[in-house]
């Protein structure tokens, strides 16, 4: 049975970004990556509830500090984002998703021959998995 991915804040999120850039961390230096960082004991909630949500684990004890292990996969997560954004902003239309990033000049010519390509080895079964999909806490 597969479980249900957690919903998750947008600091949630950028603290469980960070995890998956080290693969594994304590909260003083996950603290220590982010830009603009509120107090350690604000980060450490948070690990607390992504914890609660089961998006890491505790993984040992370094000295008096607990490491943790993301749960989530990058990839997981990325996908239910995007689609509670297509479903909430786009009636699940990504096709507008993408006249508004193209809009935006958030999308070049160079990025859609990208996307293109992407579909025609998916229709073609020869697509490679990216870095981070299918593999938990990439």
């Amino acid at each position: 049975m597969k479980r249900t991915l957690p919903d998750l804040s947008r600091f949630e999120l950028q603290c469980l970004r960070k995890l998956w850039s080290r693969k594994e961390g304590t909260v003083r230096e996950v603290h220590g990556d982010l830009p603009k960082a509120p107090s350690y004991s604000t980060v450490r909630k948070i690990f607390e509830r992504l914890e609660e949500k089961g998006a890491v684990r505790r993984v040992r004890l370094e000295g008096k500090a607990w490491v943790y292990k993301p749960e989530v996969s990058a990839s997981d997560i990325i996908r239910k984002e995007i689609r509670r954004l297509l479903d909430s902003l786009f009636d699940g239309a990504a096709p507008e998703l993408v006249s508004h990033l193209a809009d935006m000049k958030e999308l070049s010519v160079e990025d859609l021959r990208a996307i293109e390509e992407e579909l025609g080895k998916e229709r073609r079964g020869t697509r490679v998995p990216r870095r981070s999909e299918g593999r938990k806490g990439s």
